[in-house]
């Protein structure tokens, strides 16, 4: 049996989201498919008014304290390293120039999903940026993020921001205009893995508002979406090699990814046809200090400045 077709085993929980009647996605945080069974679930932000000790007294670093070179682990989701390339650099001056300390920083980039697992397993990442609000609570859970996190910092944490684009070939020959185009007969997906990207979680939970708000019951958009995944060739890790696997290796009719990596093609050179469907999501991307490595390295201070200089307008993602 090939994979999507297990999509059926996953709707009695994206059902029970159904009936819990939530009629926008303004109204939960981020759905997500994880492990062999890519079960379904609603990201909650959690309140907090607790706070750590060190955030309140930065002089507790020592690092910050004695002026030495500090090293910041930065993990992230696969497409935003274009922009951290380029506003990291712009914070490491800006910090040199007020504190007179060199920063530096290690970066991994990859799949949201596994990332998540790899902070979890022993990364120690200082801050994460991934592509969903549920990754960062997973993290959370682990114990290695205190609770209240999406708190010290504007917008929940929400840092960088986009929607589900639908990229087709040249001059549209399948004439792909909807989502509902995708399920078609002879039409070829690209997408990135639910159990590895974040952009894929996104991606499904788009398929499925789509055919809800457009009058579908429960049973009919889970039919929607298996159909649109069994016309999926091949899942790539992420959602910047689903681009690589569209644009450069020339596979697929179509292809769904963040607008924000497809306008990244476009300053690239790729010539893109690509749609924003009415009916659509709006993806957001949280980032968070790992409060448990950040107190065990000494950089908590540096950390902090970082998120809250992503926030500035020098820093936009």
């Amino acid at each position: 049996m090939r994979w999507w077709q297990h999509l059926r085993q996953w709707g009695q929980a994206i059902q029970q989201l159904a009936r819990a009647r939530v009629s926008s996605l303004k109204g939960f945080g981020a759905l997500f498919l994880v492990g062999v069974s890519l079960s379904v679930a609603i990201s909650a932000c959690s309140g907090g008014n607790g706070s750590n000790s060190a955030t309140q007294n930065p002089a507790a670093s020592p690092v910050a304290a004695n002026k030495q070179d500090v090293e910041l682990t930065l993990v992230s989701f696969a497409v935003t390293k274009a922009a951290h390339d380029a506003i990291v650099p712009k914070f490491v001056e800006q910090w040199k120039q007020e504190h007179n300390q060199n920063v530096t920083f290690k970066t991994s980039y990859g799949g949201s999903g596994s990332q998540t697992r790899a902070v979890i397993d022993g990364l120690e990442a200082d801050v994460v940026h991934l592509a969903l609000a549920l990754d960062t609570s997973r993290i959370e859970k682990a114990g290695l993020i205190e609770p209240g996190w999406e708190k010290e910092v504007p917008d929940n944490g929400i840092v960088s921001k986009s929607v589900a684009a639908l990229v087709t070939r040249p001059d549209n020959p399948k004439g792909i205009k909807t989502w509902e185009d995708l399920a078609k007969d002879g039409v070829s997906l690209i997408t990135a893995d639910p159990k590895t990207s974040g952009i894929a979680r996104w991606n499904f939970l788009t398929l499925w508002n789509s055919a809800i708000k457009t009058g579908a019951s429960e049973e009919q958009a889970l039919d929607f979406v298996t159909r649109v995944y069994g016309n999926v060739p091949i899942l790539t890790k992420d959602a910047r090699e689903a681009t690589d696997v569209f644009f450069k290796q020339g596979q697929g009719d179509a292809l769904i990814n963040y607008e924000n990596e497809i306008l990244l093609a476009q300053q690239k050179g790729e010539k893109v046809s690509y749609i924003i469907p009415d009916v659509n999501i709006s993806i957001d991307n949280p980032i968070a200090v790992v409060d448990r490595n950040v107190d065990k390295h000494g950089t908590r201070e540096v950390a902090e400045a970082f998120v809250k200089y992503l926030f500035t307008p020098e820093g936009s993602l």
